[in-house]
């Protein structure tokens, strides 16, 4: 029997009708080069150390590191973001390991780049792995950070990274005036090329948990918040304001963080200022999506919708503890 025809000349459905045809007419992309790992690395640990709170990964060593570094760059993934786990005994109010030369990650990183000078570093500007207080600056005298007194020690911070290797100095401590005294220092003293990677719109958000276990730093932390210095997670102007003062003062990138519940954030940042712009699938959405999967009420073809989902707003890069798993798929 024929079927009558009335109908517009065109149908969307023509253009989905294969897979060639998606591909072909796909708008937005995932590649290896949009995706960064980033890696804990923990002082005096042999071997790896599961992550309870994030499955499938771990704490490395730094008798494996290389190993494990090879790894991700046998992938074809371009960059690393690396957070220290160091020792508690060197933990204090002041984070001072944090400014010291030739410091645990800073170690790290030398035996990085010596075997994969090409492979691009980032590396936190903040003091909180180091401080015994959890916050990411020094303390005034009602406990509360105090933004002027923190400074010196990022600019100190950021300068031992640069001379270590690092590639992008990511300050993530969100003090007000922390870009420009972080870039006059890069350029005094002829460290020109480091780039500085803005956390410029990083939230007080509750996704960041797995993190603190990472980090060994929630024993720490307790049941203190961050709110007088990182964002409210209700604003968005706010975050476009923050940008607006990074770029100015020096910052080569921004990056907005916690990512798929700002979406929004990372769209508009996109579209007002057209700057290289990253996100950060933090640790909390990685480990809801990867138990999730696990537990089988989810396929594992969310994991890369996530990932475009960050393109599709307009982000140039992605921080993802999923970019191992997602290149494989890839390749």
């Amino acid at each position: 029997m024929k079927i009558e025809r009335n109908f517009p000349d065109t149908r969307l459905r023509r253009l989905r009708k294969n897979a060639g045809l998606r591909s072909m007419l796909a708008e937005t992309s995932l590649s290896k080069a949009d995706l960064i790992q980033p890696i804990f690395i923990k002082e005096d640990l042999s071997g790896k150390e599961p992550i309870n709170t994030m499955p499938g990964i771990n704490r490395l060593g730094i008798d494996i590191l290389n190993k494990e570094v090879g790894n991700i760059v046998d992938l074809g993934i371009k960059a690393i973001a690396v957070f220290p786990v160091i020792n508690e005994d060197k933990k204090d109010p002041m984070g001072s390991q944090a400014t010291i030369k030739d410091n645990f990650i800073c170690k790290a990183i030398t035996q990085i780049k010596k075997e994969y000078p090409e492979l691009i570093i980032i590396a936190d500007v903040a003091l909180d792995p180091y401080t015994d207080h959890g916050h990411d600056g020094l303390l005034d005298d009602k406990g509360d950070v105090d933004n002027d007194l923190t400074l010196p020690a990022l600019r100190e911070q950021a300068l031992v990274l640069a001379k270590a290797g690092t590639d992008m100095v990511a300050p993530s401590d969100m003090m007000d005036g922390r870009i420009k005294i972080i870039r006059d220092a890069l350029e005094q003293n002829d460290f020109i090329d480091t780039v500085i990677l803005s956390y410029s719109a990083k939230y007080s958000s509750k996704f960041y948990g797995p993190f603190k276990d990472a980090v060994e730093s929630a024993k720490f932390f307790g049941n203190k918040t961050k709110d007088t210095y990182q964002m409210p997670v209700q604003n968005i102007n706010e975050a476009l304001h923050e940008v607006a003062m990074d770029i100015q003062e020096g910052a080569d990138i921004v990056m907005v963080k916690p990512g798929m519940p700002y979406l929004d954030v990372i769209k508009a940042v996109k579209d007002e200022f057209k700057i290289p712009t990253f996100a950060y699938q933090v640790s909390g959405e990685y480990s809801m999506l990867k138990t999730a999967v696990n537990e089988g009420l989810l396929s594992k073809d969310v994991i890369k919708e996530s990932l475009i989902s960050f393109k599709r707003a307009g982000a140039d890069c992605i921080l993802t503890y999923f970019a191992t798993e997602i290149a494989k798929d890839l390749s």
